[in-house]
């Protein structure tokens, strides 16, 4: 099995790798291959497995992730940095076993005319506004919903939930759920100005436009990255077609994964 090992640049990290590389080195089962890998290991946290996704999404239908923390708990990352060996032993007697989770398609049409940018995300993606106010129109399958007026709105995927979305008010959503959200980030609500001021869930059928009416300001990002800050004249979300997969030796069940990184583990003693 061809396996590709992606990490960040700390000393924690390059130490897990470089112990990683040597033992998938030596195994009969397993091959180091970056170029066309069946499994991508990432090494470090949860902003490492997101790089580590974008850089193999053009082939993320045929790979499946494995993280490994070295860090703080990462809420993608299911192995410890002192377990690389266990990790050998279940890649090297691997039957394809995965869990999959729903993915954030991003089309972005530019005022102007010219091609659109598609964009793919694990997490989020925000629609902000560099200073002052951002004013927005926000269709729901082509139906206007609401007029928005704050500082930005943020759409997110199941998986993402538990990211920024979670830290400006939006719900948690089970990655079993094919649907998408989108949460306001202080939004303005007053006798002159009205949004639903709740986080809205989109079913698979539905998709979300965002037109911006003050667009010679806005940024827009993909996960940790900027995608654009060019003039936009609409960006649209909706649920993708394709999916993450992680490979599935011990993935932790989610509402377990939220209850270590939130609340913390419980002693059924006290």
């Amino acid at each position: 099995m061809r396996i590709a090992i992606y990490s960040n640049l700390g000393e924690a990290s390059n130490i897990v790798a470089t112990s990683l590389k040597k033992k998938i080195e030596a195994s009969k089962a397993l091959k180091i291959d970056g170029l066309n890998p069946e499994i991508v290991i990432s090494v470090g946290g949860d902003g490492t497995l997101l790089s580590a996704f974008h850089h193999y999404q053009d082939i993320s239908g045929k790979i499946r992730l494995v993280g490994i923390h070295t860090g703080h708990l990462g809420f993608y990352t299911d192995w410890r940095d002192y377990e690389v060996s266990e990790l050998v032993e279940s890649l090297e007697h691997d039957n394809g076993q995965s869990v999959t989770y729903p993915l954030l398609d991003i089309k972005v049409n530019y005022a102007g005319g010219g091609p659109a940018d598609i964009g793919l995300a694990l997490n989020e993606s925000t629609l902000k506004q560099i200073n002052g106010s951002m004013v927005a129109d926000v269709y729901i399958k082509n139906q206007l919903f609401e007029s928005f007026r704050g500082d930005g709105l943020c759409v997110s995927t199941p998986s993402g939930s538990t990211a920024y979305n979670k830290s400006v008010g939006g719900a948690i959503i089970n990655p079993s759920l094919n649907a998408i959200q989108v949460a306001e980030i202080s939004s303005i609500n007053n006798r002159v100005f009205r949004t639903l001021g709740s986080p809205l869930i989109i079913a698979p059928d539905e998709w979300v436009k965002i037109i911006p009416k003050n667009n010679n300001r806005t940024v827009l990002t993909c996960d940790h990255q900027v995608i654009s800050t060019a003039t936009i004249a609409s960006v649209e979300y909706r649920i993708s077609q394709r999916r993450i997969a992680f490979a599935q030796y011990r993935h932790t069940q989610f509402w377990r994964r939220v209850s270590n990184s939130f609340i913390g583990e419980v002693n059924l003693d006290d």
